[in-house]
């Protein structure tokens, strides 16, 4: 039985507009699309006949250009799409112009938000550009996530839409999404945490590696290893991806000398890959901690030049997510942070406690840029903590004139 109330044909004949009694006379575009052996459905969202005409014009021309270039008209689920999407970026991973481990992971992260929003099982010919335009809204109501992750989620969504348009996958080039405006002050400001509060973690550390707290021999070698973790990290200046990754081929030398106090201390000499960069770009650095290292090669039973520095149960394998948000939170509620997640203190904080420790040491912008693999820039915008003692030390700086100029 045909609920058709009325029927137009439109170009001469390739599509058809109609109405019918279950529509709410809201105008139909019909058309088969016989490359797919499929008929091709959308409203046109009127109930106006020369309005329909002209939209479904529109509408039909815009398919058919698509089928004349190769483009699927009825595509996968948008689950498949992102799957392959992720098959793709995932054979990047090692090479030199590709991504990190660690930005995949980051990639599957945020298309899972765009899985939850739209569902894994929405055919993709149903999206269109504005289908995600409140989607900031949607992620403040879900969970109160910060405008520069929504930011950088949404690129990730239209990096998706690219490459599934360039695939013939989509109809459209990019997602709309409503204007995001956000102050310079607030990208990418980080907590970490206050001299006293990593006093406090030191000694915390101290009884909690011990024989007298932990009489559990496998649950204390892996408290050591957390233990030198934190020294390193801080020490380091490496990005949490960077840390994790390294192998004691990285390590290509302990050196001992004095620093500019004329106290001992062992200097560690890295290589950072680029493949385990956030940026791309490898580095060789000398961090303060080298003692950490040694304590570190002494407690482990993978010190192979190929196994990881910092593992567990095997020299390949890094350690979980599961037990790095587990020793993270022994460490935060034993050294009574009871806000660190309000705060948003995480392992990346020990980079930033550390960079900002350089600073107050009055190592230069520059070389502490370079030491942490980013530009001055950003560590002024991002991880600079710039405190009244650091601003009163500026400000008490003085220069006298000589008979050749100003002096410093």
């Amino acid at each position: 039985m045909s609920f058709i109330k009325d029927k137009h044909d439109i170009l001469e004949g390739f599509a058809t507009i109609v109405r019918t009694s279950q529509s709410g006379d809201v105008w139909q575009l019909r058309m088969y699309i016989t490359a797919e052996k499929k008929h091709y459905k959308r409203s046109l969202k009127t109930r106006d006949l020369e309005t329909a005409k002209s939209r479904g014009r529109d509408e039909a021309m815009r398919i058919l250009s698509d089928v004349h270039s190769g483009k699927k008209i009825f595509s996968a689920k948008l689950g498949d799409i992102v799957q392959r999407y992720i098959d793709e970026r995932a054979r990047e991973v090692g090479h030199e112009n590709g991504i990190s481990a660690g930005r995949l992971v980051t990639i599957k992260s945020q298309l899972n938000h765009l899985l939850r929003i739209k569902g894994a099982g929405t055919q993709v010919s149903t999206l269109n550009q504005d289908c995600l335009f409140d989607y900031r809204l949607w992620r403040k109501e879900s969970r109160d996530a910060r405008d520069v992750t929504i930011r950088n989620e949404q690129a990730t969504f239209n990096s998706l839409a690219r490459w599934a348009y360039r695939n013939g996958l989509l109809n459209f080039v990019r997602f709309n999404f409503a204007i995001i405006r956000i102050r310079q002050k607030d990208i990418g400001k980080r907590d970490t945490f206050t001299l006293s509060e990593y006093d406090d973690l030191i000694g915390f550390m101290r009884s909690w590696v011990s024989k007298k707290h932990c009489n559990d021999e496998n649950e204390r070698r892996r408290r050591l290893i957390i233990r030198d973790y934190v020294l390193i990290s801080s020490n380091s200046l490496l990005r949490v991806g960077e840390a994790r990754q390294l192998v004691w081929n990285d390590l290509k030398k302990i050196k001992s000398s004095k620093d500019s106090i004329g106290q001992n201390a062992k200097f560690a000499h890295l290589h950072i890959r680029w493949e385990t960069s956030k940026v791309r770009n490898s580095r060789q650095i000398v961090c303060r901690g080298g003692e950490y290292f040694e304590r570190l090669r002494g407690n482990s039973d993978f010190t192979d030049d190929e196994d990881l520095i910092f593992c567990f149960s095997a020299g390949d394998k890094q350690i979980s997510t599961r037990h790095w948000s587990k020793y993270w939170r022994e460490l935060m509620d034993g050294i009574g942070i009871v806000d660190w997640e309000t705060r948003k203190l995480t392992w990346y904080s020990l980079r930033h406690f550390g960079i900002t420790m350089r600073i107050k040491a009055e190592v230069s912008v520059l070389d502490v840029a370079k030491m942490a693999g980013t530009s001055i820039s950003h560590i002024e915008n991002t991880y600079l903590k710039y405190s009244e003692e650091m601003a009163m030390a500026a400000a008490m700086k003085n220069f006298k004139f000589s008979k050749d100029g100003i002096d410093a």
